[in-house]
């Protein structure tokens, strides 16, 4: 797809890295698959991952995580 930030690159499937905060919680998701613009390096997660993140966030602030990394894993 066209990046809807820089107009030019097309992005291609690649692994990102994704930071979360919430309040004095940090999370690190590293390996995430995402759509990154060649040319600018704009990521782009989809719904069905984002939605994991966002789950995996709650998960770990109910437990009281105030700072951890995680390699993503896929379902």
């Amino acid at each position: 797809m066209k990046c809807v930030i820089c107009k030019v690159g097309e992005t291609k499937l690649d692994k990102a890295t994704g930071t979360l905060e919430r309040d004095s919680m940090v999370l690190v998701f590293k390996g995430v698959p995402a759509d990154v613009c060649a040319n600018c390096g704009e990521e782009y997660v989809d719904e069905e991952t984002t939605a994991r993140l966002l789950l995996a966030a709650e998960e770990a602030a109910r437990a009281g995580v105030q700072v951890d990394v995680r390699s993503y894993v896929t379902a």
